[in-house]
């Protein structure tokens, strides 16, 4: 692993699907992990910038369409899916936004980072022999639990709440869908990572010209790249680590080698975990198949 002492496996004759992979976190993981040897399918919302994406990727790559905020397109995909799949780092997202819906009608944020990852992660589980890695962020601190009773946020959307509930929500998905694998004896392993502070696009997207300005100045200055970023990702996905781990850099500033990272009390509350669950398949009409 570059800029790293951790040691890679060899993935030859396995698959892995990485969502969100036509640029910044996703691409950058699809490249280590095609590099090693798996063969990646980039899981992208628009298949056009998935193939150029694709172009600049040592190894064997497949670009497939999936729009997670469109359950319908989420239940595609995995209706197609066909054999064994070793990987599946749930990577896209979106992050403060303006407010919106989904075409379900969830608030958006909510809706592509946490429940079409949901979604997917348990209409595919049924083929995963490795691991489900689930990218959440250091802003899930932001919140200081889901807000149950209102989900969406009606009436109370600001962008950064929004997103800090879904980053909570990926770290409590993967605490109860590890408690599961456990509870049926698989050896499936549930993981979770945070990049740290990455320049990727995810920050230009809030619709607001000056708060975008500020990020991109903080990404030059500030940030690490979207190649160290997805570090912590590939260390979930191939290290020699316990269900629910969650990496993340280790430098002061939110940066350097990966390895373990603290989450707080809200993401380690298991019986909100349990509650997310409950809900989230209520919302989805999907549910845990082994």
């Amino acid at each position: 692993m570059s800029g790293t002492s951790v040691h890679l496996p060899d993935l030859t004759g396995s698959t892995a699907v990485v969502t969100g992979a036509n640029s910044g976190l996703g691409l950058e993981t699809a490249k280590v992990l095609a590099g090693r040897g798996a063969r990646v399918v980039l899981a992208v919302r628009d298949t056009d910038k998935g193939e150029r994406a694709a172009a600049h990727i040592f190894g064997e790559t497949e670009v497939r369409p999936l729009d997670l905020a469109d359950l319908a397109s989420v239940r595609g995909f995995a209706d197609a899916w066909k054999g064994d799949l070793a990987l599946l780092v749930n990577n896209a997202g979106l992050m403060a936004v303006p407010e919106s819906r989904t075409a379900d009608g969830f608030e958006t944020q909510f809706g592509v980072n946490h429940l079409g990852h949901f979604a997917l992660t348990n209409l595919l589980l049924e083929h995963v022999t490795g691991r489900v890695v689930t990218v959440s962020s250091g802003l899930h601190r932001a919140v200081s639990g889901i807000d149950f009773d209102n989900p969406n946020l009606e009436g109370r959307y600001t962008p950064y709440r929004a997103y800090g509930q879904s980053k909570l929500a990926n770290l409590l998905f993967t605490l109860e869908l590890q408690r599961r694998l456990d509870e049926v004896g698989s050896p499936v392993l549930a993981t979770a990572a945070h990049p740290g502070y990455a320049a990727t696009n995810l920050q230009s997207r809030s619709g607001n010209h000056l708060h975008d300005g500020l990020l991109r100045i903080g990404n030059r200055i500030l940030a690490q790249s979207a190649s160290a970023g997805a570090l912590p990702t590939v260390y979930a996905a191939t290290q020699d680590v316990p269900g629910a781990f969650f990496a993340g850099p280790t430098g002061l500033l939110v940066n350097g080698a990966p390895g373990p990272s603290g989450r707080s009390a809200a993401a380690r509350d298991a019986d909100a975990a349990r509650r997310l669950w409950d809900l989230s398949e209520e919302m989805t009409a999907t549910s845990f198949p082994l």
